[in-house]
């Protein structure tokens, strides 16, 4: 793909393949910048990304406490009910939450991408946490109520500080799934002027088919910052992993 990026059109579907291009082209990412508008693309995508993450990482240690240090009735049930909903497909909610949110008149705008999560509905995230939170001694929380901490300030002083691991994690796989969602946007967006990247690339392939090159640059800067994080962050990728067969903690 970044090899295409910066091929004439000739070259794209030469054979055999150019593995790299004779005589670079920069230009195309140039072109794919003034053929639609990929900053807006980009500026869109940091918004809704960056507040879908904090609400996803919020509400899930929020719900995560509850469910790993509170006793309440019912408690195991309705976790278990949670963890439940990781079976059920998006698309078997796909017509009744679009009907929830057309009522609310939130189609074409971007909170039916951030709201939801805000509401810890992130099933595997709560997971994550809970198993996490489990794990940290309860006298260090039992101190602090003795001194006079209520819960709020026990979750942020006490158990958020020690659970940097975890909480990098679930905001990493969270950045991930909001920054590659093409579903949600493409259902709930209309005007172009708010499309993430996700449905900007689309556009691309859509209507520069016969100009490859430019949908490879397009592509290519959309991915550059995944490469990125993944380099930065992989080490949060294998304990998310890791942590999902902590149960018996």
């Amino acid at each position: 793909m970044m090899s295409s990026s910066l091929k004439v059109s000739t070259e794209v579907f030469a054979h055999p393949i150019v593995w790299l291009p004779q005589d670079p082209h920069w230009n195309n990412y140039v072109k794919a910048f003034q053929l639609l508008p990929l900053t807006r693309f980009i500026v869109n995508t940091l918004i809704i990304v960056l507040f879908a993450v904090l609400g996803t990482v919020v509400s899930s240690a929020l719900v995560a406490y509850s469910f790993a240090r509170i006793s309440w009735p019912g408690r195991n049930f309705w976790f278990g009910l949670l963890l439940a909903t990781m079976m059920l497909p998006d698309v078997v909610t796909l017509v009744p939450r679009f009907l929830i949110f057309k009522n609310l008149k939130w189609i074409d705008t971007w909170l039916p991408l951030i709201v939801p999560y805000w509401g810890g509905i992130g099933a595997i995230y709560v997971f994550l946490m809970r198993q996490f939170f489990r794990g940290i001694p309860m006298e260090l929380e039992d101190a602090a109520e003795i001194d006079g901490a209520n819960r709020i300030r026990v979750l942020i002083q006490i158990l958020l500080p020690l659970s940097k691991p975890v909480i990098a994690t679930v905001a990493v796989f969270a950045l991930l799934q909001h920054y590659n969602d093409f579903m949600n946007p493409l259902i709930y967006i209309n005007s172009m002027d708010k499309w993430p990247l996700a449905l900007g690339i689309r556009a691309y392939n859509d209507s520069y088919a016969k100009n490859w090159e430019v949908v490879f640059a397009a592509s290519t800067v959309m991915l550059t910052p995944m490469v990125a994080i993944f380099i930065v962050a992989q080490r949060y990728f294998v304990q998310g992993i890791a942590m999902t067969g902590f149960g018996g903690r």
